[in-house]
């Protein structure tokens, strides 16, 4: 087993204007890497991946994910190009299906989720690499395009949750981005998944676990499960102090996780100190 990289989440839960103070915090923690999400209507991915990373000299900047409906795939690729160029080998970005509900309110929802995902990422993939695109599919058009600034070999992962998705990004992308509050079956169900597709023994498999330490982390834990629909935090969660946090990324590591990304609670009181106790953790797996 390797030792997974260990990041921690920036949610929408939590104000914009916070974010170049956590990323600090994580970067100072010597974690690995901190990732985004873009949720509907919140923080804006790319934006916001843009501050952490000009905010930071070191650690990894991930996004997961953009939703393809929500994002024309050149616009897409223009805006990852841009920051693949300015922060070299430190930015990774996701793409996905969005959550449902959302692309129906703002009118983008797709009858074939899959078709417009693997229309999307072949597109995006070409672009990136400095391809001239001519494609006529039944979400995506275009006709001669080509990125000025391309980034060829720059990663692109891919994240979803249901069995076709997965072995899709493990089959396709540079990465399997997996959803928060998944339990222990999940996850394993999730990992044999990608082993089974994968071309790679080493795909990457990024996978968030909510954390919470100090006085009621507990209880803090079960609304959060409240939250996310699950009875119980039991096993998708953790609470404790860094040696409690440490093996449970070092169990999860063993079920093939690579990078395990710690996941706040949406009411953490204390996120600069909470992320300090994570990058404790980290140290003990070193």
């Amino acid at each position: 087993m390797t030792t997974p990289f260990i990041g921690t989440v920036f949610t929408p839960a939590h104000d914009p204007t916070r974010l170049p103070a956590a990323v600090r915090a994580a970067e100072a923690a010597e974690l690995d890497e901190f990732w985004l999400w873009e949720d509907c209507f919140s923080h804006g991915g790319l934006t916001t991946a843009a501050v952490a990373l000009a905010s930071t000299t070191r650690i990894r900047v991930g996004l997961g994910l953009m939703p393809a409906p929500l994002r024309s795939v050149a616009l897409t690729a223009m805006e990852v190009a841009s920051l693949h160029r300015l922060f070299p080998g430190r930015f990774v970005p996701g793409v996905g299906h969005g959550v449902q509900r959302w692309m129906e309110q703002v009118g983008s929802r797709a009858a074939s989720p899959m078709t417009l995902l693997d229309e999307y990422h072949a597109a995006l993939r070409a672009l990136l690499a400095g391809d001239e695109v001519t494609v006529d599919g039944r979400y995506v058009r275009l006709n001669a395009v080509c990125l000025q600034y391309p980034v060829p070999g720059a990663p692109l992962m891919v994240g979803g949750e249901g069995p076709r998705t997965v072995r899709f990004a493990a089959a396709r992308s540079d990465g399997t981005l997996l959803s928060a509050a998944l339990t222990d079956d999940r996850l394993r169900a999730a990992c044999a998944e990608v082993r089974d597709a994968a071309s790679t023994d080493d795909h990457p498999i990024v996978a968030p676990r909510l954390v919470a330490v100090g006085p009621g982390a507990a209880d803090r834990l079960r609304a959060e499960a409240a939250r996310w629909g699950r009875d119980s935090a039991d096993d998708i969660a953790v609470a404790g102090g860094a040696e409690e946090i440490a093996a449970e990324f070092t169990r999860l590591g063993a079920m093939g996780i690579t990078s395990v990304l710690a996941h706040p609670t949406d009411d953490e009181p204390d996120l600069e100190g909470w992320t300090a106790v994570i990058g404790e953790a980290a140290a003990l797996l070193r």
